[in-house]
């Protein structure tokens, strides 16, 4: 009995891509503040939320699988400075030439504040392709980040974003003088900081001087109606809590990030998305409906 030829056909990709079968599956929408409040204690920032936040998730099957909070802008910023000159403050500046110069950001510029993946989901792509999708439907024309975690993952790069040099805290070199002078423990090392402090024999001394300290150099503390309330605000805090606000004023140098949405303004941009058309077009190229 002969056997018949059979042909043996064999394909190689000279680009294989990995995909995750579900992410067809995975939509970005509008969301809520109840999905944040959800997913908020994966992030690390889960105690707060910024000025006008806008919430938006990433679905599967109806569920919330991620989050991403919009914000208003920071109304001075040094690295966005670098980036708009124009925007910089100078010598010549007024009350007139200050406040067009809030309007302006207030009605172009958004912050990416919070973002959270749920665990189940990281590695797959999801983050940059839902914040590169929210960018676009956000419609402001720029949308801005400072992350610390853009040091080590390249989802803001993967998403379009471009970032300046990482830059030292503004408090920096005030913030090495202080700790070096009242404390033996490392700067950046806040247990030890906090330990250190709590078993001072100097403590209510040392804990008064953290607060003067933190109060003086917070732009948090000193910046438009938050001085109102400052003065009981950093009396009632926490040695936990000074101690981390002069590291974050002093320590933090997080990547300042931005996005110039190439779609902007375009009203036939619809109000969900499918994960995949991130991949329908470059990250920083008009979208493709």
């Amino acid at each position: 009995m002969m056997l018949p030829d059979i042909e043996t056909l064999i394909e190689r990709n000279a680009s294989p891509r990995a995909s995750f079968a579900l992410t067809d599956e995975m939509f970005v929408e509008r969301g809520t503040k109840a999905d944040w409040e959800l997913l908020h204690d994966l992030h690390y920032k889960a105690e707060g939320l910024p000025i006008g936040p806008q919430f938006w998730k990433l679905t599967l099957h109806g569920q919330t699988i991620g989050v991403l909070v919009m914000g208003m802008p920071k109304g001075m910023l040094k690295e966005r400075h670098l980036v708009f000159r124009n925007l910089a403050p100078g010598s010549g500046d007024t009350k007139l030439t200050n406040t067009n110069r809030y309007k302006y950001l207030n009605a172009n510029f958004r912050v990416v504040s919070r973002f959270v993946v749920d665990t189940m989901f990281r590695g797959i792509g999801a983050g940059y392709r839902m914040m590169n999708l929210v960018a676009r439907l956000d419609g402001h024309k720029n949308i801005e980040i400072q992350s610390s975690m853009s040091k080590f993952n390249a989802f803001g790069q993967k998403a379009g974003f471009k970032f300046v040099k990482p830059m030292n805290a503004n408090k920096f070199d005030a913030g090495m003088k202080f700790f070096r002078g009242n404390f033996e423990s490392t700067p950046q090392d806040f247990e030890a900081i906090v330990n250190e402090l709590e078993a001072s024999p100097r403590f209510e001394q040392l804990l008064a001087a953290c607060k003067e300290f933190y109060q003086k150099n917070s732009a948090q503390e000193n910046t438009g109606s938050a001085r109102d309330g400052a003065d009981a605000r950093v009396a009632a805090m926490s040695p936990r809590d000074v101690i981390k606000g002069i590291q974050q004023m002093s320590l933090a140098s997080p990547m300042y990030g931005i996005y110039q949405n190439p779609d902007a303004g375009r009203t036939d941009m619809p109000e969900r998305l499918p994960l995949t058309a991130f991949d329908r077009q470059k990250p920083g190229e008009r979208f493709i409906l």
